[in-house]
């Protein structure tokens, strides 16, 4: 599969905040890619923190954006560490290695599918009416986040759009781990990123201001863009010409 990565600038940079990293990673894809994305490009955003991330890009290249729903799956007692993750469309993937690593239990692991599986759900009811992901296949794809430290939430965003048949992949970060990287880019046909350091703790290192979104944000910021679900349901049918 071809594969492109770009990370640009260098790694003492930090970014204001998302809408920041957002407008820059917008002209970093804006002079990368050989030309503009078609118009039946759409743009997807892993809520929370990717949302202003994917805003700038949708508007910088006049895109429909719509959410496309993740949960991290934390080790117990640990929720920041990651043990997989699991998206949108029933997909669930697990670290088994982390798992026998910390020898976790398969009762303690399915609680935690669980439990991201309520608030994925509750997540898809506050957003509104979501495209469903059957209405994607053969389109092109940006998938975006504010970051990126082990991948494995991007990943299970990646195997769900396979799932259905996208036509292509964009994976488009602020900043992103080698390590994430590393597990990303084989699975996609480009990767743009402005900051890639070797050393990497947490993605909210390499901003200024990073709080945590609140659903009412995020549902504020979805309102500024066109959404592709708001013509599905319009017509519906999804439209697949290209300019």
């Amino acid at each position: 599969m071809a594969m492109r990565v770009s990370t640009p600038h260098p790694i003492s940079q930090r970014f204001a905040d998302r809408a920041d990293a957002g407008r820059q990673l917008a002209e970093l894809l804006a002079s990368q890619l050989p030309q503009p994305p078609r118009a039946n490009t759409v743009v997807l955003a892993l809520p929370r923190g990717g949302i202003p991330i994917g805003l700038a890009i949708a508007q910088r290249f006049d895109l429909a954006l719509e959410p496309l729903l993740v949960r991290k799956l934390g080790v117990p007692n640990f929720p920041e560490f990651a043990m997989g993750a699991i998206a949108t469309g029933g997909i669930c993937l697990v670290d088994d290695a982390v798992v026998n690593e910390l020898h976790l239990s398969d009762q303690a692991v399915q609680q935690v599918i669980q439990s991201e599986q309520l608030v994925l759900a509750e997540r898809e009811r506050r957003y509104g009416a979501s495209v469903s992901l059957s209405n994607l296949r053969g389109r092109e794809v940006i998938v975006c986040d504010d970051g990126m430290a082990t991948g494995r939430t991007m990943q299970a965003a990646i195997a769900a759009l396979r799932a259905v048949r996208v036509a292509s992949i964009l994976v488009a970060v602020p900043v992103l781990s080698q390590d994430a990287l590393a597990r990303v880019a084989p699975l996609v046909e480009q990767v743009e990123s402005l900051l890639c350091p070797a050393s990497f703790d947490a993605v909210g290192q390499w901003y200024r201001n990073f709080p945590q979104l609140g659903d009412d944000e995020v549902i504020r910021l979805l309102s500024q863009v066109q959404r592709l679900s708001a013509s599905v349901s319009a017509t519906g049918k999804v439209s697949t010409s290209s300019s």
